[in-house]
């Protein structure tokens, strides 16, 4: 008979490849240093393969490494999977679920859907991680989060997405400003530098690109702001105009400010969505959730 691979061992290779640090990895784990190494050795024995090269300073794995830690990635879903579908059938949406919200929306949408989350799921343990998309799609597909909150369309590789509603954008401006005319609003007829945005790395500056039809890149300031927040502050200060999705603006992120704003005539927006590794067994769950989020965003 085939002596597989244990459980721990799986966790060990997948942990180790997340830090390449076997000191780091094995505090991670809760174990000593030297069990750990002993554990990895042992798999290897048993595998007769070697996964990592060791040096006194760094680990590297090798090209069969990477392709079993990729495997016992996927093993160890499908195990976790196993007890989910368990917890699904005796009390949906129950224990521990890690959530990846992306800053746009973290700080407008969550004040307003957690009460009603708590409420219809009260045995629910809600974990929030407050990233970008990137980072956030990176943690799910490693098996660090659950499901994602985000703002749609975006690429995502191996997850299955659902949208739940729009959030339009308003064109956003110091009140009295010279930069433009909001009788006579065209994006494409700004001067150079007359647009704000967030900087690289965010949905945001993305969706309003694409959302507002902005073919032109130079109209685009080239300072940029790391957050909403900020971003305000420089429309303040009549640096610029910008565009803001309704959300973070019925959220009270332009109050104490002089920005006013209005409704773009070719009606732009982002879509509001969830996302989940396709191979997750909780689908159904997610669409309870889903619904959840559905209701309490309506009234």
């Amino acid at each position: 008979m085939i002596k597989l691979p244990t459980v721990k061992q799986l966790r060990y290779l997948v942990t180790l490849e997340k830090y390449l640090h076997f000191g780091k990895a094995a505090e991670a784990c809760f174990v000593t240093q030297s069990a750990f190494s002993v554990a990895i050795k042992e798999l290897e024995g048993q595998l007769n393969v070697s996964l990592v090269d060791r040096t006194s300073r760094s680990v590297t794995f090798t090209s069969v490494g990477k392709l079993v830690a990729e495997q016992a990635r996927h093993a160890l879903f499908d195990l976790e999977g196993i007890v989910d579908i368990a917890k699904s059938v005796q009390q949906p949406l129950t224990g521990p679920l890690k959530m990846g919200v992306i800053p746009t929306i973290a700080p407008f949408l969550l004040p307003k859907i957690l009460p009603a989350i708590r409420e219809r799921f009260p045995k629910l343990e809600l974990y929030l991680k407050e990233e970008q998309t990137k980072k956030i799609h990176a943690l799910l597909l490693e098996g660090e989060l659950d499901i994602l909150l985000l703002a749609l369309p975006v690429e995502l590789t191996n997850t299955d997405t659902v949208s739940l509603f729009t959030d339009a954008f308003k064109l956003a401006y110091k009140q009295g400003t010279r930069l433009i005319d909001p009788q006579d609003f065209t994006p494409n007829k700004l001067n150079q530098g007359a647009i704000l945005l967030l900087e690289d790395g965010h949905c945001l500056r993305e969706h309003a690109l694409s959302a507002c039809n902005l073919s032109r890149l130079e109209e685009t300031n080239k300072f940029s702001a790391s957050g909403l927040y900020s971003l305000v502050q420089m429309v303040n200060s009549d640096l610029g105009v910008t565009f803001i999705p309704q959300m973070a603006i019925d959220g009270g992120l332009l109050e104490n400010t002089q920005v006013v704003t209005q409704d773009l005539k070719d009606h732009s927006y982002r879509e509001i969505g969830l996302a989940w590794r396709k191979s997750s067994v909780r689908k159904q769950e997610f669409g309870m959730l889903a619904d959840v989020i559905l209701e309490s965003v309506k009234h």
